[in-house]
């Protein structure tokens, strides 16, 4: 169950605030990834005790819910992008948003976004796909969206990965390639979208 299916009501009038324990929350992700997160380490950043939390929350999975939706909403490019971006550069400025927050990538995985800030991105990536005739503008936003959450996901071992050889007795043609690739991790997923946008996946049904 997720923090939006439970939210606590107020019944403090000094009750700690929903938004500065998502800010505190984001702030401790980022520099420590999912380990760092803890109620007992957001109280100590809002100077509270942790029962405090427990007035607002009931555990470190609502703090990673509210974070990830958080840091999203935050995100002055997301915002605007869900405003003026078509889709290839909304997909991209999602792919830039996660490379800001790694940790993003892994809370996904386990815990479906499912606040307001990814409710709307959801919304703007099913409109605009709609609105270009796309038959099943669903399933092609999941397909979009897992490609770049996988390749941000990756990112930090591409670099590492581009310069380390491969055996040409194994994989010929791959090393070949591999060799003369010099094509950075951005481009490869601009290109990738593009690919995805032109395949059966979000193909008008006229095309």
């Amino acid at each position: 169950m997720s923090y939006w299916d439970h939210r606590k009501p107020v019944r403090r009038a000094r009750a700690v605030d929903v938004e500065a324990i998502a800010g505190e929350s984001v702030g401790l992700l980022d520099a420590g990834g999912l380990r760092a997160l803890t109620v007992r380490a957001v109280a100590a950043r809002l100077g509270v005790a942790p029962a405090s939390l427990y007035s607002r929350v009931e555990s470190v999975d609502d703090l990673f819910d509210l974070a990830l939706d958080h840091a999203l909403s935050e995100d002055e490019e997301m915002q605007r992008g869900m405003r003026e971006m078509g889709i290839h550069d909304l997909m991209l400025a999602f792919h830039r948003h996660l490379l800001r927050h790694p940790w993003a990538c892994q809370v996904i995985g386990f815990r479906a976004p499912r606040g307001p800030g990814y409710l709307r991105f959801s919304e703007r990536m099913c409109s605009v796909l709609a609105e270009a005739n796309v038959p099943d503008p669903l399933s092609a936003s999941y397909a979009l969206s897992n490609f770049v959450i996988g390749s941000a996901t990756t990112a930090p071992v591409s670099d590492d990965e581009r310069f380390r050889p491969v055996d040409p007795s194994v994989a010929p043609l791959y090393a070949q390639l591999h060799a003369e690739h010099v094509v950075g991790a951005h481009e490869i997923v601009a290109a990738g979208l593009s690919a995805l946008l032109r395949s059966d996946v979000t193909a008008r049904p006229d095309a």
